[in-house]
């Protein structure tokens, strides 16, 4: 194992997408179609008007432009960085039933918010009066963010506690930092402030402040406390120096002043996080890395593009091999063969007889999901669980107590920034119309 300083990290890690010059920008914006029905707008979760936004990059209204991203989603400058734009705007651009490739939306997106954050970086003044009802968030990741922000443009005061000692939720500690650094969270965080959404971090709702006492000040309360820490292995070993979750090892890398990294390291899972944390470590300088999947290539979770990058990265894949043990030396795996169909259509991976094999390593980091706040949920009364996540009204975000709403991974069980994005406005103008309902 190598420790390495922050101010050596940064370097390893330059931006997987870099941003379009001024004129590849121009030239772009001019090859969009400006369709009126817009398929790429649809496909988007927060529903920008990607037509308009391009049609004003194009027109040299950088501002504009940005603006009308930011009336969408006003996390815009993250969402073009780490939406998969291959599956969302860009995979429904018209341009794939001509045979041409589509319109770079994500990195148009992006040219427009990087200059107005290089411009001041302000919204315009909100024509809303102020009301007297306010509105306590728990959780300061994207989906508060989104939430908080609505509230203010109706008016109303929001207060964001966060048990963190920094905002912005995944984007600043999960999101790998060739995609998203966390200045660029931050600056994000920093917007919303200026709306006069107020914050306080390093609080633990529970402890330094009570669901009793957020009752008594707060006529609303929106839930957005993502998901807890990585889930159990359940491996001999596990408890071992060398094991690092996922997650703890990206926030590390991007926000702690050093970040330790083995010479051989195992990743346990074949999600988006396992990749991530996969180039990661071969960035932080480690010799090798290997990807431990039980299934098949075919039914790896991650999106196709992350995987075909991680194989140009140097990831070394070992599919329908299951970890049983971790070594002092290493992960003990068996070879796996796939049988008959699961409950979810998937095929159900066997153990092959006598097939143990040992994967040297000093390293090991898990990433098999995240687990649930599930004693932390159940102390607001009458909000619903399902399966350890939040059930909601889809169309408002309101849980079974009309009090409380939710959004973001504790109600999807872990999707997309956009998707919190979404789901944080849509429950913040809901509790906009059902606050004026109850407190004029």
């Amino acid at each position: 194992m190598s420790i390495l300083p922050r101010a050596d990290i940064a370097p390893r890690f330059p931006e997987i997408h870099p941003p379009l010059g001024p004129d590849a920008a121009l030239v772009e914006a001019n090859r969009c179609l400006y369709c009126f029905d817009a398929p790429c707008t649809a496909a988007c979760p927060t529903h920008i008007d990607v037509p308009r936004f391009i049609k004003k990059i194009a027109s040299g209204n950088l501002r504009g432009s940005a603006l009308g991203i930011l009336d969408a989603n006003i996390l815009g400058a993250s969402c073009s960085r780490v939406c998969p734009v291959d599956v969302l705007c860009e995979g429904a651009c018209v341009l794939h039933r001509y045979n041409k490739q589509p319109i770079e939306i994500g990195r148009l997106q992006r040219h427009a918010m990087d200059h107005f954050y290089a411009h001041g970086a302000k919204l315009p003044a909100a024509f809303t009066a102020e009301r007297t009802a306010k509105v306590a968030c728990i959780g300061a990741g994207p989906a508060s963010l989104a939430c908080a922000a609505e509230l203010r443009r109706h008016g109303y005061g929001v207060t964001i506690f966060e048990s963190r000692s920094l905002p912005g939720g995944l984007n600043t500690y999960g999101v790998a930092e060739y995609k998203l650094r966390s200045s660029d969270s931050l600056r994000e965080v920093d917007l919303v402030k200026s709306l006069g959404v107020e914050f306080h971090f390093g609080v633990r709702v529970g402890d330094a402040i009570t669901v009793d006492d957020l009752e008594k000040t707060y006529p609303a309360i929106f839930l957005a406390v993502g998901l807890g820490p990585g889930g159990s292995l359940g491996l001999p070993g596990e408890e071992l120096n060398q094991v690092v979750d996922a997650l703890k090892f990206i926030a590390d890398y991007k926000t702690a002043q050093t970040v330790s990294i083995g010479r051989k390291v195992a990743i346990i899972g074949g999600g988006n996080t396992a990749i991530d944390a996969a180039n990661a470590a071969l960035r932080l300088g480690a010799e090798e890395v290997h990807m431990v999947y039980r299934r098949s290539e075919r039914e790896m979770p991650a999106f196709q593009f992350e995987y075909e990058n991680a194989k140009l990265e140097g990831v070394r894949f070992r599919f329908q091999s299951q970890p049983v043990a971790i070594r002092p030396n290493g992960l003990e795996c068996v070879r796996m063969e796939l049988g008959a169909p699961d409950a979810s259509g998937r095929r159900k991976p066997e153990p092959v007889p006598a097939s143990n094999f040992l994967i040297e390593c000093d390293m090991i980091i898990p990433a098999i999901g995240q687990s649930r706040f599930l004693d932390f949920l159940v102390e607001f009364r009458g909000v619903d669980l399902r399966d350890g996540s939040v059930v909601v009204n889809p169309e408002t975000g309101q849980t079974s107590n009309p009090r409380y709403y939710a959004g973001g991974d504790c109600v999807n069980g872990g999707r997309e920034v956009v998707d919190a994005v979404a789901e944080g406005k849509r429950a913040g103008s809901a509790m906009a119309k059902w606050l004026e309902s109850q407190h004029g």
